[in-house]
């Protein structure tokens, strides 16, 4: 009996101990129940957010002139019950969309525009589409969708009373030099968000955790005299000259400027007849630097060279600021959220065909491709202190609000950026697969900031410690959007 007793009161602690075991956090239920139920909602609207992706990319709007991309996004978000205001920052094609009220205020980003001179098919080969001259080398006709789509699945949330808050979509044109973000920065409408989302096409699978480099780019203007180029040269000042000679010194000066430094151009107007002296001369420029105060001294000097160019050549010479953007800064706090969160998810498992088109891809690229299955695997977080080589309008929103981001593959293992392959892989549902692992994430990692205040609170502290004392100013200075950037 002594021993009957003994093993009952060990059965009855083991029972105890059970249930405290199973005990669940009721917040860690609620989120849990939320996170189901957004990624079943996301589930539910695949086919829908393919269409409107594939819609976008046959599209291909170059930045400031994306009409259909955009109209197309603020019509699903209205249909979805959100309050849109367009046409804002001054820019024809960006819009705000809003759902919900009070805090948190959780801001997810939107991009939409295409790269001039990459039209592309559907395919593995090198083909373009007639009558097009431009393509989604940059995936942003995923972009916009998945983070439509995130958005849509929060706003159902609150419209359930699973979550409280307030969701706003916004709606980022230009980002492809544009810098479409820096004036929605520079009009305030980030000021009352708590935390930022956004993402981007790539052909791998991780959190961003590298900052991005800071940008200035700029249309360097010649003016000459025109002349017969063989009877009267003479009396002819050739713009052509002058950009030539600018393009010369700049790319001497590459040997003197810090080696982390950028610096890219075209020549968007050389002259219209090898026999009449050019009057006019236009080249477009990039620099870019990790810091934002270096990449404007290397411009300054940049603008020295053009000035010389001018003085040297008997030419007069303006030029017009087109964009600038900040470098980014990195909340660990947020890539924490969304690291576990893209974890869950996991990444992309492609079908035979798939597989079969990637094959045929991966030989054109230059460099050895990586395995196509690493399009199924997440990357650690990992900090460097070297960071990207690219340039985002989002470090601009990183110096208003803590801002989080992944990267997600929705191009073939390899792929570069802006290349015909990107656009290939865009339009496929290798593409589509991809945003919707993207907006699955940016999903759940919303869900975790309006449920859980520490978070904001950690992750606002933390940017306050990384901005410091400075006061951000739009590198780009107070020039008004250049809708008409992309005309040549």
């Amino acid at each position: 009996m002594k021993k009957l007793l003994v093993l009952s009161g060990m059965m009855a602690c083991l029972f105890v101990q059970a249930q405290k075991k199973v005990k669940v956090d009721p917040i860690e239920a609620q989120i849990n129940a939320a996170k189901a139920a957004a990624l079943n909602s996301i589930n539910g609207t695949y086919e829908a957010d393919k269409k409107t992706a594939l819609q976008i990319w046959d599209f291909a709007e170059v930045g400031y002139k994306e009409t259909k991309s955009s109209a197309l996004h603020v019509q699903n978000l209205k249909a979805a019950g959100f309050t849109v205001e367009t046409g804002v920052a001054d820019i024809p094609t960006a819009f705000v969309a809003t759902y919900g009220s009070g805090t948190p205020v959780i801001g997810i980003l939107a991009e939409f525009d295409a790269l001039p001179g990459l039209s592309q098919e559907a395919n593995p080969t090198k083909k373009s589409i007639d009558g097009k001259n431009a393509g989604h080398g940059c995936g942003h006709h995923l972009f916009g969708t998945a983070s439509v789509s995130a958005g849509i699945a929060i706003k159902k949330l609150i419209e359930e009373k699973k979550l409280t808050g307030t969701i706003k979509v916004f709606g980022c044109p230009a980002e492809e030099g544009g810098s479409g973000k820096v004036y929605m920065v520079s009009a305030g409408l980030f000021n009352n968000v708590d935390a930022v989302i956004h993402w981007h096409p790539d052909d791998v699978n991780g959190v961003t955790t590298t900052s991005a480099l800071a940008n200035k780019s700029a249309k360097f203007r010649f003016y000459g005299i025109s002349a017969h180029a063989s009877a009267a040269p003479e009396q002819g000042r050739s713009a052509l000259d002058a950009v030539e000679a600018m393009d010369n010194m700049v790319n001497m000066m590459r040997e003197h400027i810090p080696q982390e430094t950028r610096i890219h151009y075209i020549i968007t107007n050389g002259g219209k007849a090898p026999n009449v002296v050019p009057d006019f001369a236009e080249v477009y420029y990039y620099v870019r630097h990790p810091k934002r105060g270096d990449v404007v001294d290397i411009f300054d000097r940049v603008v020295k060279a053009a000035e010389g160019a001018a003085l040297g050549t008997g030419t007069s010479m303006k030029y017009e600021i087109i964009g600038g953007t900040h470098d980014l800064l990195i909340n660990k706090t947020l890539n924490e959220v969304m690291q576990s969160n893209l974890e869950k998810v996991g990444g992309i498992t492609y079908t035979k065909e798939e597989i079969a088109f990637a094959e045929k891809l991966q030989p054109t690229f230059f460099t050895k491709a990586p395995p196509i299955e690493s399009a199924n695997t997440i990357k650690p977080l990992s900090y460097q202190s070297e960071g990207n080589q690219g340039s985002t309008d989002v470090g601009d929103v990183s110096y208003a609000k803590p801002t989080v981001g992944l990267r997600v593959a929705t191009w073939v293992p390899g792929t570069p950026a802006h290349s015909w392959q990107a656009v290939a892989a865009g339009g496929t549902e290798i593409g589509t697969k991809g945003m919707l692992v993207a907006s699955k994430t940016m999903a759940l990692t919303a869900i975790d900031f309006m449920l859980k205040p520490s978070i904001i609170a950690a992750a606002t502290e933390e940017f306050k410690k990384a901005k410091g004392d400075y006061n951000y100013k739009a590198i780009l200075g107070d020039r008004k959007p250049a809708l008409n950037y992309r005309d040549q």
